[in-house]
């Protein structure tokens, strides 16, 4: 008798935020632009739903990339994943910091991260391949790259980040949408979100978080050649 097994896997977590609520979202934007006008801002929440749209595309994407891995390969790359979009408040604060008009049409042709995915990997490896097999097909579009993994920043920090761009199917057509998606391993997710925790929510002494600054940079370093290390021992036993 042939006896047919079935694996039954646990899946990749996808943490994915509630959205928009369109009435909350025009008190905060009349609340931070005070008296000066936004034109359109229908268009722009229209805009920011497409965006988010755009995340859940990309979203699953990846999910069914990793399953395929998952079954061709017998390896998860993605560990899990984490979408985000940017608060309104912070949208007309890069808009307004970065000189742009402070319109829908503003937005759409320069803020290319309102909605993102953060992907955090098993290996180092599997990064790029992530990105490889995401780039490969054939509706999405490679807008920027920047691998902070290569060239790593001043702080330390590791990371590739891209924007991609995914046509969304809406009522009234097909839309192309930017996306932006990190991807970085387990380690440096936990030195990235330890770094932002010590820069931007902590009450501590500046000198008190310099120290740390210096060491927290070092220590990118030394789990960099941990990872690297323990990458090799991962192919040995493969």
């Amino acid at each position: 008798m042939l006896l047919l097994t079935i694996i039954v896997e646990v899946p990749m977590i996808l943490e994915r935020q509630n959205f928009i609520n369109i009435r909350k979202s025009e008190t905060e934007l009349r609340q931070l632009l005070g008296d000066r006008q936004f034109k359109n801002f229908e268009e722009f929440i229209s805009y920011y739903h497409l965006c988010a749209e755009g995340a859940n595309e990309v979203g699953t994407k990846l999910e069914n990339l990793d399953s395929d891995f998952q079954f061709k390969y017998d390896h998860n790359p993605i560990h899990h994943m984490e979408e985000r979009m940017k608060e309104i408040p912070s949208v007309f604060e890069k808009v307004r910091r970065k000189g742009y008009e402070m319109s829908a049409k503003g937005i759409k042709d320069n803020i290319y991260d309102i909605a993102g995915i953060r992907v955090i990997t098993n290996y180092l490896d599997d990064v790029y391949s992530v990105e490889k097999t995401l780039l490969q097909q054939s509706d999405i579009e490679l807008i920027k790259r920047k691998d902070y993994i290569k060239n790593p920043k001043e702080s330390g920090y590791r990371s590739l980040h891209i924007v991609v761009s995914v046509p969304v199917f809406e009522t009234n057509g097909v839309q192309n949408t930017p996306v932006e998606v990190q991807i970085r391993t387990v380690g440096m997710d936990m030195w990235a979100s330890l770094e932002h925790k010590l820069r931007y929510k902590t009450k501590a002494d500046p000198t008190l978080v310099d120290k740390y600054g210096d060491q927290l940079k070092g220590y990118a370093e030394e789990l960099s050649k941990i990872e690297i290390n323990m990458q090799s021992i991962f192919h040995d036993l493969s």
